[in-house]
């Protein structure tokens, strides 16, 4: 991005959004001849709908056969397995299995396997109820039977889009982090884009706003999609649970929700949830009772051992649903223009699909996309581990012996160590606050939700000085 004297810079292609969408088209540009700016509201990436879902790497099984969103989320599932083994992103293929409890919903699992059919997904199993309770002993009683989909997986939705932004930045892509945008005006061969501390200029402009992708839409004149906000509410029950559980457990949906599910994570803990409410506040992001609630009724019915054991936390995300079934993406060539809207849970497994798809698409409107020279594009970077079934830093004798800061524990719930939150914070893309650092490193993340930890975290934070200071509109590079 080019200075051009007082409060103006340019770009040739602005990416709004820095969630897992936006960072992955960020990633897929990073590696052509072009000036990339990305810019978010929030001060770090993968703040909104990306960091609060139910961390699932689907296999599009239950998309809507020919849509755009099954088409990517085959795409996206084989990019990013590939992806996260590369980059060293947290994953687990532990399959699910789609369990039916009643007459109606057992006599459904022919018709979902036909779907999964028509979606290309060929590897669904009927798994009769002695086998499902072989296999799943503390599941609770009545269930008749169940569909098995095999290479449905759990990753981490915090170290993808980190992954992605890290890889983009090192390539030369800049993070414009704390910049909302509030207007677009075309003028001549540029989008003036004034933000809350300037004005940007770019020659092609990304939407991939999440929450606010409607809003940024109808600034380019667009009005074929609302977003309404559909929060989940979800409960994290503690890592002696985990032995509990061990396929993702899903439900039978139903035309107005996918239900409840059980869901180990790559953190070694499990997950109940998600509630689906409609509300009008874009950040309203906060658990009810009701919601609580009628997440654990479900829970004693479909695992009464698991609702026993101790919560961890409780969290509630967004999804960016819309009055249409599909994503909302369009390449406007006259108006240079990308519009990637309507990303629903789905969006971190097909993230890389997505971005594959839209930078295709641009290229078709005229965006120029001439490898940068120099050879082939650098690897990803490979990030800190930060999964359960993996080797963790404290475990690591010769890497403690190099350095015996990844001996000292400081996060005992999660075995974090001082070595570890001295990297992140040293890191490309430093966090932003604790909540940034607890997505890099998992610090203050367990069962006391750092009452032990918190003030030596927050003591090491401040001895990093600068490195969470004065974020306000700066730009990463």
């Amino acid at each position: 991005m080019t200075d051009l004297g007082g409060s103006a810079q340019t770009a040739d292609v602005l990416i709004v959004g820095a969630g897992v969408v936006g960072t992955a088209i960020a990633r897929t540009l990073a590696r052509y001849d072009l000036d990339c700016v990305v810019a978010d509201a929030a001060n770090d990436v993968g703040t909104g709908t990306t960091k609060a879902n139910t961390a699932i790497l689907h296999t599009g099984f239950d998309a809507v056969p020919g849509s755009l969103e099954s088409t990517l989320v085959r795409r996206g599932a084989e990019l990013l397995r590939c992806y996260a083994e590369q980059a060293g992103i947290p994953l687990e293929r532990t399959g699910a299995l789609l369990v039916a409890w009643s007459a109606d919903e057992h006599a459904e699992l022919a018709g979902i396997e036909h779907k999964a059919r028509r979606n290309g997904y060929f590897a669904t199993r009927y798994v009769p109820a002695d086998e499902l309770y072989a296999r799943e002993p503390h599941l609770g009683p009545g269930a008749l039977g169940a569909l098995e989909i095999p290479d449905e997986s759990i990753i981490c939705p915090w170290t993808t889009p980190l992954a992605y932004a890290t890889e983009a930045l090192q390539a030369g892509v800049r993070l414009r982090l704390r910049t909302r945008v509030l207007g677009v005006t075309a003028a001549g061969d540029w989008h003036e884009v004034r933000t809350d501390n300037q004005t940007l200029r770019c020659r092609w402009l990304v939407n991939a706003a999440g929450l606010e992708s409607d809003r940024i839409d109808a600034m380019l004149g667009g009005s074929d999609f609302t977003i309404q906000p559909r929060r989940g509410e979800l409960i994290v029950f503690d890592k002696l649970a985990r032995p509990l559980v061990g396929a993702i457990l899903l439900p039978v949906p139903t035309p107005q929700t996918k239900g409840v599910l059980v869901a180990p994570t790559v953190y070694g803990n499990v997950l109940l949830g998600p509630t689906a409410q409609d509300v009008p506040d874009r950040s309203d992001t906060a658990t009810t009772q009701a919601g609580l609630g009628s997440l654990l009724a479900a829970g004693r019915k479909i695992m009464p051992d698991l609702v026993r054991e101790e919560v961890t936390a409780s969290y509630a995300g967004l999804r960016a649903a819309t009055e249409h079934r599909d994503y909302q993406i369009r390449v406007d060539a006259g108006r240079r223009y990308a519009c990637v809207g309507g990303i629903r849970s789905t969006g971190l497994t097909a993230s890389l699909g997505i971005a594959e798809y839209v930078v295709g698409q641009l290229a078709d409107a005229g965006l120029a996309l001439r490898e940068r020279s120099g050879g082939p594009p650098a690897p990803p970077p490979v990030m800190p581990y930060i999964g359960q079934a993996g080797q963790r830093p404290y475990q690591d004798g010769a890497r403690i012996a190099a350095d015996p800061a990844y001996g000292d524990i400081v996060c005992h719930c999660e075995r974090v160590t001082r070595g570890e939150i001295e990297d992140a914070l040293a890191s490309p893309l430093p966090p932003g606050d604790l909540d940034g650092l607890r997505r890099r490193t998992r610090a203050t993340n367990g069962r006391c939700q750092g009452f032990f930890c918190a003030a030596r975290v927050a003591s090491l934070m401040g001895e990093a000085g600068g490195a969470l200071a004065g974020r306000d509109g700066r730009v990463l590079a």
